[in-house]
């Protein structure tokens, strides 16, 4: 089992960026996928949540209406479409996968960092 996180970098205050979590080794599309986060000094928190078929999706409230969660059952990938991104969203992105009753999948993580 494999998630392999994608996309993170460095960026402006107001710039976007997208990261791509691509899974292998599960049946990815029985799977909900969140996006969870752990800036420096702090407790990871999670980001944004999809539904196993992309039917619900959640966010935490600091970045509602600037993220987008997505996924592509296909090609085993989920996505985060981050946009005018500010310093506070600079941390560590993790990928998850979860099905109940099965067992709990993490990434290692992708740097975000946002900075003028």
């Amino acid at each position: 089992v494999q998630l392999v996180e994608s996309g993170g970098g460095l960026v402006q205050p107001g710039g976007s960026l997208r990261l791509s979590c691509l899974a292998s080794g599960f049946i990815f599309r029985n799977y909900a996928m969140t996006w969870y986060r752990q800036a420096p000094g702090k407790e990871r928190e999670l980001v944004a949540v999809i539904s196993a078929f992309g039917a619900g999706t959640n966010y935490a409230d600091s970045v509602k209406g600037r993220f987008t969660i997505s996924r592509n059952n296909a090609a085993n990938t989920v996505y985060l479409q981050m946009n005018s991104l500010k310093v506070e969203d600079t941390a560590v992105y993790y990928c998850n996968a979860a099905r109940a009753g099965f067992s709990n999948y993490w990434g290692k993580g992708t740097l975000v960092t946002v900075s003028s």
